[in-house]
C-alpha cells in the first residue's frame, strides 16, 4: 500500500545547474542496475566503533543536539506531517490487541505521534519517554489517559520494573539506535507475561533515491563518495533479532509513503526538521556546494517529475509477544493433517464436494479434538 502526499510548500528554489557530465558515470554501472546496488549501500561506507560490546554506528550526542534542535523550532509542527501519519496508524494497531492493556509505554514518544491518538479504551496509564529533554517537554499527551513523562536513553539499562508494562510501543525512533538487540531485551524485560510490543521502524528502501543520487553526484565531482543517508534495518534482519530477544507470535508488514517535494532543498530541509538527517559517526562535516547541486540535477533526472522530485520512506511495522509460561499449546500430532499443502490451491473446490454434512464433520471433530487437548 502505497501513499502520495504532495507538499505545499510555498519556498520554491530556482535555480540553474549545468552538471551533464554525470552521465558518463552511468554507463559504467547501468543506469537503472546502479540505482538498485545504491538502495543496498547502508552500513559498508560508514566506519564503526565498539563500546560495550555494541558496535556503534550512529552518534548519538549528534543525534541528541539534532532533536533539541529540532524541538525548539517555532516552525517544528511543519514538520511532523510524516511522523503523524505512522503515529496514527501505529496506534490504530492497539485495537487489534484483544486483551485488557492497563499501563504502556511509549518509547522515543518525540512530539507525542502515538500518544495524542491513545483513548482510555485502550490504556488506562501512559509513560511517554525520550531521551531528548526538549523533544518530551513538546510532546503531545493523551486525553483521558494518566500519563507520566520520563527521560530513557534506549542504549542504557531502563530505569524501570521488570514485567511492569503491558503495552511498549516505538514510533520510529529505534533506527538511531546502537545496540538494538539490547533495547529490545529491555523492553522485553518491561513487558509484564502475555504482554505486547508495537513498533515502527524506518526500512532499508527508505531514501533510496537521494542516496543514489548523492553518490554518483560525489562519484562525479570529487571521484569518491563517503554515505549521507543513515543506514537503516532490512526487514529480512527484524524477524530474527526479535526471536534472538525473547519474543514470539511475531507479525511484521511493511509499507510505503511516497512523498512529494519541489527539488532536493526542500527534503533535505524538512528531514532537518524532523531531526531525521545524517547521524553516522563518519559522516562528512561538509558537502561540497557543487556536489549538492550536482545530485539535484541528478536526482531531478533519474526520479524526478513535472511537478518535482519524490522521496520513498519504507515503514517496517512489527508485532511481538512476551510468552507467558501459564500458556500451554497443544501441538497436533505429526502426520495428522488431512489436506497436503500441494493441494492447497484445490481447498475451496474440496469443501465445495464435502458438502454441508462433511462441513459439519469436521468442526465436530475440530470440537473433540480441542477437549482432548485440554484434558491432557
Amino acid at each position: 500500500m502505497s501513499k502520495y502526499l504532495m507538499l505545499p510548500i510555498a519556498r520554491h528554489l530556482s535555480f540553474s545547474c549545468a552538471c551533464a557530465c554525470w552521465r558518463n558515470v552511468l554507463p559504467v554501472f547501468g543506469q537503472g542496475g546502479f540505482a538498485s546496488v545504491i538502495k543496498r549501500i547502508h552500513t559498508s561506507g560508514f566506519a564503526a566503533q565498539k563500546q560495550n560490546g555494541a558496535v556503534n554506528v550512529f552518534d548519538r550526542h549528534s543525534k541528541l543536539l539534532q532533536r533539541e534542535r529540532a524541538a525548539r523550532d517555532p516552525d517544528v509542527a511543519i514538520y511532523d506531517y510524516l511522523k503523524e501519519e505512522v503515529g496514527y496508524r501505529l496506534s490504530d494497531r492497539i485495537l487489534d490487541v484483544k486483551r485488557e492493556l492497563k499501563t504502556g509505554l511509549d518509547l522515543g514518544c518525540g512530539r507525542g505521534f502515538v500518544a495524542k491518538n491513545i483513548t482510555d479504551a485502550e490504556l488506562q496509564h501512559l509513560y511517554m519517554s525520550d531521551f531528548s529533554p526538549a523533544m518530551l517537554e513538546t510532546a503531545q499527551t493523551p486525553e483521558n489517559v494518566g500519563f507520566t513523562k520520563l527521560i530513557i536513553d534506549e542504549e542504557q539499562r531502563f530505569p524501570l520494573e521488570s514485567n511492569f508494562f503491558d503495552l511498549v510501543i516505538s514510533n520510529l525512533n529505534l533506527h538511531w539506535v546502537n545496540n538494538l538487540p539490547g533495547c529490545l531485551k529491555e523492553v522485553h524485560r518491561v513487558l509484564t507475561n502475555d504482554g505486547v510490543f508495537l513498533a515502527s521502524m524506518f526500512g532499508g528502501d527508505t531514501l533510496y533515491e537521494l542516496r543514489s543520487s548523492l553518490v554518483l553526484a560525489e562519484l562525479e565531482r570529487e571521484g569518491g563518495f563517503s554515505p549521507h543517508v543513515s543506514p537503516f534495518t532490512e526487514i529480512r534482519d527484524i524477524g530474527g533479532l526479535l526471536n534472538q530477544c525473547g519474543f514470539t507470535m511475531l507479525t511484521i508488514d511493511v509499507d510505503e509513503i511516497i512523498v512529494g517535494y519541489p527539488s532536493v532543498f526542500e527534503l533535505m530541509r524538512d528531514l532537518q526538521g524532523m531531526a531525521e538527517n545524517n547521524a553516522g559517526i563518519s559522516r562528512k562535516s561538509h558537502l561540497h556546494r557543487d556536489t549538492l547541486l550536482a545530485a539535484c540535477a541528478i536526482y531531478q533526472e533519474m526520479y524526478g517529475k513535472e511537478e518535482g522530485i519524490t522521496a520513498t520512506f519504507q515503514i517496517i511495522y512489527m508485532i511481538g509477544w512476551k510468552p507467558d509460561p501459564k500458556q500451554k499449546v497443544n501441538v497436533a500430532e505429526r502426520g495428522s493433517g488431512q489436506i497436503s499443502l500441494k493441494d492447497l490451491h484445490k481447498l475451496d473446490e474440496m469443501v465445495r464436494e464435502a458438502g454441508m454434512e462433511g462441513r459439519i464433520k469436521f468442526m465436530k471433530d475440530e470440537v473433540t479434538d480441542g477437549g482432548k487437548g485440554k484434558k491432557g
